[in-house]
């Protein structure tokens, strides 16, 4: 029962984080106002769960500084990490944004072996080939369609680095943390860091539609508090690598949703390119057991 737990977490967030990309094309605002909305409306409903858990309260004042510089850092890279991804949509299917994106396995792969000098197996070159593969022929693809498709490919390939330096930074302050004092510093900052950057941006918060409000706010409960919420609650009770390969089936997902709710379907090279992408980052994930990676 405790393994059927831990699966239907994982199985939920998933589903949760894959409406993110059609909840963003229905919202409809500039990406920099959709990205800092749905961090602050995550922030404002998880606020008086803390308010009311002293533990939570106490955990976060009683941070040593180092520990307080890698939760802004977690924040800014949070932050970097949607106003990428969120601005790819405006230029790119959902598809090659969606699958970009989810590339940031190799990214931290990549940081283990320069950064941290760690050694490898030749299955993970293999699966890295496969990513560099598939990303010439989706992001070809998009660039003989013609347009600007190929910026949004670059912006989703920027909020998967983005995110690897969120995850590589959690990585050293999640097994110190409950999960509520670890989601709601770092959701605060990245709110604050993007409600800054909007206005240097030429937008703001305020005078958007309805909708756009409503469908933020629908990002931040399903998509943030739920979804990946449950991502770093999953990281305290099951391995790293598991989880990573979890999130591979946010594309697949969120393609569904895209032709169920907007009508949209990915291209023959996007599935090809996906395809080829995806079963990539499931090579590096799986090819080297032994390491618990950030």
């Amino acid at each position: 029962m405790r393994h059927e737990k831990k699966y239907g977490a994982l199985t939920l967030g998933v589903v949760s984080i894959s409406f993110a990309a059609v909840f963003i094309r229905l919202a409809g605002g500039p990406a920099a106002s959709v990205a800092a909305l749905r961090l602050v409306f995550a922030t404002l409903i998880l606020l008086p769960f803390v308010i009311f858990s002293s533990e939570t309260r106490n955990a976060i004042m009683t941070l040593r500084r180092g520990e307080k510089v890698l939760l802004v850092l977690a924040g800014l890279f949070l932050a970097m990490h949607f106003l990428s991804w969120i601005a790819s949509l405006s230029f790119t299917g959902i598809t090659s944004s969606i699958v970009f994106v989810t590339t940031s396995p190799i990214f931290i792969e990549i940081y283990s072996i320069t950064v941290r000098g760690e050694r490898t197996s030749a299955r993970v070159w293999i699966g890295i080939g496969l990513v560099l593969a598939g990303s010439v022929i989706l992001g070809g693809g998009n660039i003989a369609a013609g347009g600007e498709n190929w910026k949004g490919d670059l912006l989703a390939v920027a909020g998967a680095l983005a995110v690897a330096g969120y995850f590589i930074v959690g990585s050293r302050l999640r097994p110190k943390l409950t999960l509520l004092a670890y989601i709601f510093p770092v959701y605060g900052t990245a709110a604050l860091f993007l409600a800054l950057a909007a206005p240097l941006l030429g937008v703001g918060l305020t005078g958007l539609s309805a909708r756009t409000y409503f469908y933020c706010f629908m990002m931040a409960l399903v998509c943030q508090v739920t979804g990946h919420s449950l991502f770093n609650w999953a990281l305290r009770k099951m391995r790293t690598t598991l989880v990573a390969m979890a999130t591979l089936g946010e594309p697949i997902g969120t393609t569904m949703l895209a032709w169920l709710i907007l009508g949209e379907l990915p291209v023959p090279t996007e599935i090809l390119g996906g395809t080829v992408i995806l079963a990539g980052v499931f090579v590096v994930l799986t090819g080297d057991p032994l390491r618990v990676r950030a």
